[in-house]
C-alpha cells in the first residue's frame, strides 16, 4: 500500500479562498462498514503490503464476518519519537468524516499496548505508482482519466475545509477495477484559513511552502500540476539529484516540457504551477470549476468520471480471492514479528483519546 509517512523538513503562503461550486454530490454508495469497539485480535493478520517509518499496513481478514480489510498499525513509541501523534488523530478523525467513491474508506481504528490500528478498506488493485513505473509514462487519455478523478476527491474534501498536502503517485492505489483511492491521510488537515504546518514531499512542494509564508487549498492545486505533469513525463518536473536542487528550480519555477505534450496540456500546468496565488487556476473566483472548464478536459463528462462509468485504462490483474495480494507483487511480503518498545502509563494515556 502507498507510503505510510513521508515526512521532511521543509518551510511554508496561503491565499483567501477561492469561491466555488459545491462538489458534485457522489453517488449512492453501500453503507460504511464500521467496526466499533473492535479488538485487533478481531482480524487475521496475513501480508504486508507496504511499511514506512513508524508503521505497516497488512491485509487483514474479520474473524466474524470474513470481510477483508487493510490494518495500518503504527507503532506507538515511534510515534511519540518523530512527534507524529497530530498526523495519527488527523488521520483517523478526517477519514471518519470521509465517504467519498475516489478516498480510501476508514472502517475503525483500536489499539493494543504498542500500536494503533486503523482498520482500512483493502484496495486490491495495486500501487499507482508501480502501475506508472512499469510504463515509464501515461498517454495523454489515461494522465486525463486519474487526473479527473483526483480532482473530484480533491473538491470534495475542499467543500469540507480539509487539505490533503502529499499527493503523488505513492499515495495512491487502484482498486480491483482500475479506479484511483487515495490513501494515507496523515498530512491532511481541516483548516479555516491557513495553517503552517511543515510537511509535504520535496518534488511536490510548492513555493509558498518553501517561503513559510502559511499555506491552504492552494498548494493541493499546485500538487495537482506536479501529478499532471509526472504523469505524462515520467518524472517530477523540478527533479534533482540533490533536494536543495529541487526546492532552487521549484523558487525559480522555469518548466521545461518534453516535446510530445499537447498545447492544452502545457497550459494547464502552467496554470497550476504558478506561484502567484492571485493567478493560480483553482484558486481564483471560479475556484475548480475552471480546472473543470480547462480545454485538456473538453469532452469529459464529469458525471461518467463519478459515476464510474467510463472503463478504466489501466487494468489490475484479477483477484484469485478477496485477500489476494498479487497487484502488490513486490513489495507485500509475510508479517514478521513486531519488535516493542514498552511504554510508561503516562505515555499510554496520551492515546487515550484515539
Amino acid at each position: 500500500m502507498a507510503n505510510l509517512v513521508r515526512m521532511i523538513t521543509r518551510k511554508i503562503v496561503g491565499a483567501p479562498a477561492a469561491q466555488s461550486s459545491p462538489a458534485p454530490a457522489p453517488p449512492p454508495q453501500a453503507p460504511k462498514i464500521w467496526y466499533d469497539h473492535c479488538s485487533i485480535s478481531d482480524f487475521e493478520l496475513g501480508k504486508i503490503l507496504g511499511a514506512g517509518s513508524f508503521g505497516r499496513v497488512s491485509v487483514a481478514k474479520h474473524k466474524e464476518t470474513n470481510h477483508v480489510c487493510a490494518a495500518k498499525s503504527l507503532n506507538k513509541a515511534s510515534i511519540l519519537k518523530s512527534k507524529q501523534m497530530e498526523h495519527v488523530k488527523a488521520e483517523k478523525n478526517n477519514l471518519q468524516k470521509i465517504d467519498f467513491p475516489f478516498i480510501v474508506n476508514l472502517h475503525g481504528c483500536c489499539q493494543d499496548r504498542n500500536s494503533v490500528h486503523l482498520i482500512m478498506e483493502y484496495i486490491s488493485g495495486g500501487d499507482f505508482f508501480g502501475y506508472l513505473r512499469g510504463k515509464g509514462k501515461f498517454d495523454e487519455n489515461t494522465a486525463r482519466f486519474y487526473a479527473a478523478q483526483v480532482l473530484l476527491a480533491f473538491e470534495y474534501i475542499h467543500s469540507m475545509n480539509i487539505i490533503y498536502r502529499d499527493l503523488k503517485p505513492e499515495n495512491l492505489l487502484l482498486d480491483e477495477k482500475g479506479n484511483i483511492k487515495i490513501a494515507d491521510f496523515g498530512f491532511a488537515k481541516k483548516i479555516e484559513h491557513r495553517t503552517f504546518t511543515l510537511c509535504g514531499t520535496p518534488d511536490y512542494l510548492a513555493p509558498e511552502i518553501l517561503l513559510n509564508k502559511g499555506h491552504g487549498k492552494p498548494v493541493d492545486w499546485w500538487t495537482f500540476g506536479v501529478l499532471i505533469y509526472e504523469m505524462l513525463a515520467g518524472y517530477p518536473p523540478f527533479y534533482d539529484e540533490e533536494v536543495t536542487g529541487t526546492y532552487q528550480k521549484i523558487l525559480d519555477g522555469k518548466l521545461v516540457f518534453p516535446g510530445h505534450f499537447s498545447k492544452n496540456a502545457k497550459d494547464l500546468i502552467r496554470k497550476l504551477l504558478t506561484a502567484d496565488l492571485t493567478k493560480r487556476i483553482g484558486c481564483l473566483k471560479d475556484g475548480v470549476s475552471e480546472i473543470k472548464n480547462h480545454p485538456w478536459f473538453a469532452g469529459l463528462k464529469w458525471q461518467d468520471i463519478i459515476y464510474k462509468v467510463l472503463t478504466p485504462p489501466l487494468k489490475p490483474k484479477p483477484l484469485a480471492s478477496p485477500e489476494d495480494t498479487s497487484n502488490f507483487e513486490g513489495s507485500a511480503v509475510s508479517p514478521a514479528k513486531e519488535h516493542s518498545v514498552l511504554l510508561t502509563d503516562e505515555e499510554q494515556e496520551l492515546f487515550r483519546d484515539l
